[in-house]
C-alpha cells in the first residue's frame, strides 16, 4: 500500500545524505549496520519512497511509482551475515542499481531521536504523558518511560494498543497491578525488560517476545507485551518522510507491508 503526500522539487543526493547524517546524528551510534547511503543511485532526488524494511516487494514497488531514492529503517549488511551479494540480497542489490536507485538506511538513529524516531512516534501515537528518554548499553535514548493519562487494567491497555498498531498483542499478565507506568521500545526489544523493570513501570512493551520473556515478566512481576516488531516500528520513516516534504518539498510516499511479525 503506497500512500502519497504529495510535493516535488529536486535535491542533490550527497546533500541529502550529509543532511540526514546530521539531522539523525549518525556518528552518536555503533550499530549492527551502516547508517545512512547504503547504495547509491542517480544523482539527483525528486521522488522518496520509505518503507520499514528494503524487502523486494518494496523495491518493486518504488520502481513502480518512479521514486529516485528508497529510505528504510533495516536496510543491508547487517553484522555476522554473510557479505556475499548472492541470492535474495543480488535480486534487491540488482533491482536498485537497474533502477539507478539510492538505498538508505538508519536503525538506531531512527529508533532513538527524540522527534522523529519510532519510540518518539508511538509516544504521541498513545497519547503518553510525563515521558522520559533513557540510555541502554551506551545507546542514548533506546528506552522510553511514560504515564497514562488514565490507570488501565491489562486488558484494557492491550486493547488500546491493538487499535492504535492495528495489531493485536500478545500479552503476559506479570502481577495483578493496574497499568499507570509504562516503558516501551520498538522492535526487537524484549530483553530490555530487566532494565525496564529498574525503572519501577508496571507495563513494558515492544516488539517482538522470546520464550524466556514469559518468565521474566512473570518473576519480576511487570507486564508484558509483544505488539510486532513490523507494527512498532512503522513510524519513524513515515515522520523522517514528512520531515523531508516540509525541509526540501519533496515527494514522498510510504509503502507498508502486511507483515505479521
Amino acid at each position: 500500500m503506497r500512500i502519497s503526500n504529495g510535493a516535488q522539487k529536486v535535491v542533490d543526493r550527497e546533500a541529502l545524505s550529509l543532511y540526514l547524517d546530521k539531522l539523525l546524528s549518525c556518528a552518536d551510534y555503533k550499530d549492527y549496520a551502516p547508517n545512512g547511503l547504503q547504495i547509491e543511485g542517480r544523482s539527483k532526488i525528486e521522488r522518496i519512497c520509505t518503507a520499514v524494511t528494503a524487502s523486494q516487494d518494496v523495491i518493486k514497488e518504488a520502481v513502480a511509482s518512479g521514486a529516485h531514492a528508497l529510505i528504510v529503517h533495516h536496510g543491508y549488511f547487517w553484522k555476522g551475515e554473510s557479505p556475499q551479494i548472492t541470492g535474495m540480497k543480488r535480486q534487491r542489490v540488482a533491482q536498485l542499481l537497474d533502477n539507478q536507485m539510492s538505498l538508505f538506511a538508519y536503525h538506531l538513529p531512527l529508533d532513538c531521536h527524540l522527534e522523529l524516531g519510532n519510540n518518539a512516534c508511538l509516544a504521541r501515537l498513545l497519547d503518553i504523558k510525563k515521558i522520559k528518554s533513557f540510555p541502554v548499553s551506551k545507546t542514548p535514548n533506546l528506552l522510553w518511560t511514560g504515564s497514562l493519562e488514565k490507570p488501565l487494567p491489562l486488558d484494557d491497555f492491550s486493547d488500546v494498543l491493538s487499535r492504535k498498531l492495528n495489531r493485536k498483542p500478545l500479552s503476559i499478565c506479570g502481577s495483578n497491578k493496574i497499568i499507570r507506568t509504562i516503558a516501551w521500545c520498538s522492535g526487537g526489544a524484549q530483553d530490555y525488560i530487566d532494565e525496564a523493570n529498574q525503572l519501577g513501570v508496571d507495563a513494558y512493551f515492544s516488539g517482538e517476545v522470546s520464550e524466556r520473556t514469559y518468565y521474566q515478566a512473570k518473576e519480576l512481576g511487570i507486564h508484558y507485551l509483544a505488539c510486532g516488531h513490523h507494527a512498532t516500528e512503522r513510524y519513524g520513516v513515515q515522520a523522517l518522510g514528512h520531515h523531508l516534504e516540509e525541509a526540501f518539498a519533496l515527494d514522498c510516499s510510504f509503502i507498508d507491508t502486511d507483515n505479521p511479525v
